[in-house]
């Protein structure tokens, strides 16, 4: 695995910016930027509600057992994977080579929604990244 660039404090602000209209235009709680190591790079939402260092590693393993069962369907790749529960649920995309973006989002709110806003959010954090 490659290792990311080194951020700066204006890099993490426009990261958080991004975040931060994700979680506004989807009605999503939180929303995170991980390494696919499992590291937390950037938050925005309800941070107080969740232990957000452990989800990050959660949902990188998670995402990365996810490739694996790909690669033993002959699937180059799955590129997101959703969590649907009775209270939350949680969307993890990827987006570059090195990061994930993990949505945290009530039950109630679609996740064709949370995905219909995720998507071109996905690339603009790729750019900046």
């Amino acid at each position: 695995m490659a290792n990311l660039p080194q951020l700066i404090e204006e890099d993490i602000a426009r990261l958080e910016r991004e975040l931060r209209e994700l979680v506004e235009k989807s009605d999503a709680t939180t929303a995170l930027i991980i390494d696919k190591a499992g590291f937390l790079i950037a938050s925005e939402g309800d941070r107080e509600q969740f232990d957000l260092t452990t989800i990050a590693a959660l949902a990188s393993g998670a995402y990365m057992a996810n490739q694996t069962i790909a690669s033993l369907v002959q699937e180059p790749n799955f590129n997101s994977i959703y969590h649907q529960g009775e209270k939350s649920s949680l969307l993890v995309m990827s987006v570059d080579d090195n990061c994930l973006l993990t949505v945290i989002f009530k039950a109630q709110v679609g996740v064709g929604a949370v995905k219909y806003y995720a998507g071109p959010a996905v690339k603009r954090i790729a750019v900046q990244l």
